[in-house]
């Protein structure tokens, strides 16, 4: 019997937190919360919805006070939600554009939430130490991300 990963785990508590419950404000906040209590080393974990045609507005998240707008094809989560691929940045000082919301963050991990081939929201994680996700890091926050395309994003 194959041990389960930290990284199954989280994304089992995930969905086991968000099964049954039709609110889409409530999966994101408690998903937001999982990821702040339960992942370590990070300064904000939480989501932008796509708002009008390309531009996405703050959502549920834990950390610092954020960006409240950001347009498609900016920073991270601009990238990724135009782009609809996952983005994991190393170094967010290296990357073109970046947009420092919080000064002390470093590394990032932008996941795009894609249903019927449009981009709902990202969800996006920040961490003040530069390389902090891992290429495995980075595929949990997807599989995250793509729990959320489930939701009922007509809510939104």
């Amino acid at each position: 019997m194959q041990a389960v990963s930290v990284r199954d785990d989280i994304v089992t508590q995930c969905e086991a937190i968000t099964t049954g419950e039709s609110d889409l404000i409530a999966n994101l906040a408690n998903i937001s919360a999982l990821i702040f209590d339960q992942f370590e080393d990070i300064n904000w974990a939480g989501f932008y919805l796509t708002r009008g045609e390309r531009e996405l507005v703050l959502g549920p998240f834990q950390g610092k006070v954020a960006c409240v707008r950001i347009p498609f094809g900016q920073g991270v989560c601009g990238v990724a939600a135009d782009s609809q691929t996952l983005q994991h940045v190393h170094d967010v000082h290296e990357f073109s554009g970046h947009i420092a919301c919080d000064a002390a963050s470093n590394a990032e991990v932008v996941a795009p939430i894609i249903v019927d081939g449009k981009t709902v929201g990202v969800f996006d994680i920040d961490s003040p130490s530069v390389g902090r996700f891992s290429a495995e890091d980075a595929e949990m926050f997807a599989r995250i991300a793509a729990i959320c395309a489930t939701f009922n994003w007509n809510q939104a």
